[in-house]
């Protein structure tokens, strides 16, 4: 059995490298390798890796995205289909779950974050009703989890956009605000974040120890067997 995570791209060296530690993080875990494909930016694309795999061995795959978006729904599964590999089985990908929304509420705390700070879920941003929909899902969640109202704004794709959304809190008498990352790896879109003016800006998700062990259990649900 092989074990691939598929993430997005970018073209931030920081970004590439934070995806392949969080591959290796996984692999010790499970103790067995686990390897790394993006959808778009770099490659190997996960067409080029799973024709590289041995096709009488069955292949699980985990999106490393955090809502249900066009690549999770359309790009991934025309991967798959271009491969010719007989034996895939896709995950879920890894929003919107309470295990998530867990790592964005530690990842405040970690930037210094407290209660009374006006919060806003920075996702890098979508078209996809599916998506947004999730995102909204997790905004809620991280509002339950903090005792706090989250907003919801985007780095890239819909509206508000992240400079908006911080400036219309500050028109509001926010006394500090606070961008909860919701973002997997450092990139463009993480840069944004920090240009938005927001008082603190929390670090991405993926280096966090929770996040490993999400991806892991998404591999050990599907099947995979921990090695002796």
């Amino acid at each position: 059995m092989s074990q691939l995570l598929v993430a997005h791209g970018t073209r931030k060296r920081d970004g590439v490298a934070m995806v392949g530690e969080l591959a290796r993080q996984v692999s010790k875990v499970l103790g067995l390798p686990v390897r790394v494909a993006f959808v778009d930016v770099l490659g190997p694309t996960p067409e080029e890796v799973l024709r590289s795999l041995p096709v009488d061995q069955p292949v699980t795959v985990v999106p490393a995205f955090l809502a249900s978006g066009y690549h999770v729904r359309v790009d991934l599964p025309a991967h798959v289909a271009a491969s010719g590999h007989p034996d895939v089985t896709v995950t879920d990908p890894l929003g919107a779950c309470p295990s998530a929304v867990q790592v964005v509420a530690a990842r405040l705390v970690e930037c210094g974050w407290q209660p009374g700070d006006s919060v806003i879920l920075a996702a890098a941003g979508t078209s996809d009703p599916y998506a947004q929909s999730d995102l909204r899902r997790t905004a809620a969640m991280l509002s339950a989890v903090i005792g706090e109202r989250v907003e919801l704004a985007y780095a890239a794709t819909g509206e508000p956009r992240i400079h908006d959304a911080v400036a219309e809190l500050r028109r509001r008498g926010a006394r500090r605000v606070v961008l909860a990352s919701y973002l997997l790896a450092d990139g463009l879109f993480q840069d944004r974040l920090r240009s938005s003016g927001a008082d603190l800006v929390a670090d991405p998700l993926g280096g966090h120890p929770a996040m490993v062990r999400l991806i892991a259990n998404r591999f050990k649900r599907a099947g995979v067997p921990l090695a002796a």
